[in-house]
């Protein structure tokens, strides 16, 4: 069996009801639904809350809400991994055997479903792997990164990469923070997801988008209506 999990808790604060907000004619949420079921990698896409509303959305965008997620696992320091672990326990509980269990944001309204088909083929051909998470390559060299002081005064934080030429510096990339797929196994042991045993599937910069402040969205929502427009 392969499970898709979507946590999505009904407490965000910086953008109130975040996840059913409307966003380009949907709610939010069920962008990431349509990209876990459009891709026909899963056999279940659940989506783990507390809220019921959002559970009702869910359900209306075609995803299964088998349980009400517990408050103790619904605040502002729960993370992610032990959502999907809780969605797993449960599945178990209940005789369902998932072997590979994808996390997908409910906030990735840019994500594709060939992304998601082609990071589980990615994590399906090489047993080495605990996981294949989205990841983006930085814009500029963060070997070159500086910070200031409380003075204002400016300081490098790798003085010794500043005289380098970008293109001789390493590149770096961050997490895309669109989804995590992993092994059931992998996500009960809580094994560390950014490791030498993960392979980071890149996605371009133009359909990655942090969505925590109104021009966050902003943002989001323009890229989007430009992948909207695509034949």
């Amino acid at each position: 069996m392969r499970l898709a999990i979507i946590p999505a808790r009904g407490g965000s604060k910086r953008i109130p009801r975040k996840n059913i907000k409307d966003f380009n004619g949907k709610a939010m949420i069920g962008w990431s639904i349509e990209a876990a079921l459009l891709s026909g990698v899963f056999d279940e896409v659940w989506v783990s809350t507390d809220d019921t509303e959002i559970a009702a959305v869910a359900e209306n965008f075609g995803a299964k809400v088998p349980f009400i997620r517990p408050a103790e696992l619904s605040d502002d320091h729960t993370g992610t991994s032990a959502v999907v672990r809780h969605a797993i326990g449960w599945a178990l509980q209940h005789q369902l055997k998932p072997k590979l269990v994808a996390c997908i944001y409910a906030t990735a309204p840019l994500l594709q479903p060939q992304m998601l088909k082609e990071a589980m083929q990615q994590l399906q051909q090489d047993p080495a792997l605990d996981y294949v998470f989205s990841g983006c390559r930085f814009s500029f060299p963060i070997q070159r990164a500086l910070y200031r002081t409380e003075q204002g005064r400016v300081q490098a934080v790798d003085p010794s990469s500043i005289p380098k030429r970008s293109q001789d510096l390493p590149e770096t990339f961050h997490d895309a923070g669109q989804f995590y797929c992993g092994r059931t196994q992998s996500w009960l042991d809580a094994k560390a997801v950014f490791s030498p045993s993960s392979y980071l599937y890149e996605l371009p910069q133009h359909l990655v988008q942090d969505i925590d402040t109104a021009d966050d969205w902003l943002r989001a929502e323009l890229l989007h209506q430009l992948l909207l427009r695509q034949p």
